[in-house]
């Protein structure tokens, strides 16, 4: 009985280490994923530094249902400086200031029941970039980790060429040359200052807008975006991406 007993506790000991070894081998390897997805997220981040994005998970989506794009990268120096000027004062006049968060407009959000938007331009191209758009609280955890190490590890001005090349400026438009030929019919560096802000006025939500022919809304948007890029330019607000 005694003996009986004794191989049922070591049957019991040995199915207890068996367990406790297969849990260990699986938190071994959910590290080791948790390792190689944060190693290769965060050289995506940094190969985007120095290499132009060749297309977006948005980008995708977009092109699997309308079926064709237009979206002709322009570097830095084809693009108007009217147009990043025109960009950071419609979405980000403190884009110069801050480290990838507003902590003012958060407040200010928080302040008017999220009833106002928050999100600095370099949230937008982490989003636009390298995330999905929508809402969920993955996306969002995901974009509050990774637009800290773009601003460290991108200068102000690739934030921003980045940005002006990936945003969407109509249906199957993206970035600043394309928009530029497809509303004016000039490239991004003949873009006039009115031109640049009316391509401003028309983001984020540029499907129900148009640069070309702008409602009323869009131009009154375009004369505050021309009043503040002035405003930016005087006060040093545009220095950190101004020749």
């Amino acid at each position: 009985m005694a003996r009986r007993k004794r191989k049922s506790t070591k049957r019991k000991a040995g199915i207890a280490d068996r367990l406790r070894a297969w849990r260990r081998r699986v938190l071994r390897n959910l590290l080791r994923a948790v390792v190689v997805a944060a190693s290769v997220l965060v050289l995506w981040v940094l190969s985007y530094s120095v290499i132009n994005p060749p297309t977006t998970p948005y980008m995708l989506r977009e092109k699997a249902r309308v079926d064709t794009l237009r979206h002709d990268w322009a570097a830095w120096e084809d693009i108007a400086p009217q147009m990043p000027r025109a960009a950071v004062a419609a979405e980000d006049a403190n884009f110069c200031l801050h480290w990838g968060f507003d902590m003012g407009a958060i407040r200010a959000a928080l302040a008017d029941g999220r009833r106002r938007g928050a999100s600095t331009i370099t949230q937008q191209v982490v989003k636009n970039a390298f995330l999905w758009h929508g809402r969920s609280w993955p996306r969002k955890a995901l974009e509050a980790l990774i637009t800290p190490l773009v601003e460290l590890t991108w200068s102000k001005r690739r934030i921003l060429e980045v940005y002006l090349n990936i945003a969407e400026f109509d249906e199957g438009v993206f970035g600043v040359e394309a928009a530029a030929q497809h509303y004016f019919g000039v490239s991004a560096d003949k873009l006039s200052a009115t031109q640049a802000a009316r391509l401003a006025a028309i983001l984020p939500a540029p499907q129900a807008r148009s640069a070309a022919q702008p409602s009323g809304g869009v131009r009154k948007r375009a004369a505050a975006i021309l009043d503040g890029a002035a405003t930016i330019r005087r006060d040093g607000r545009s220095g950190c991406f101004e020749d």
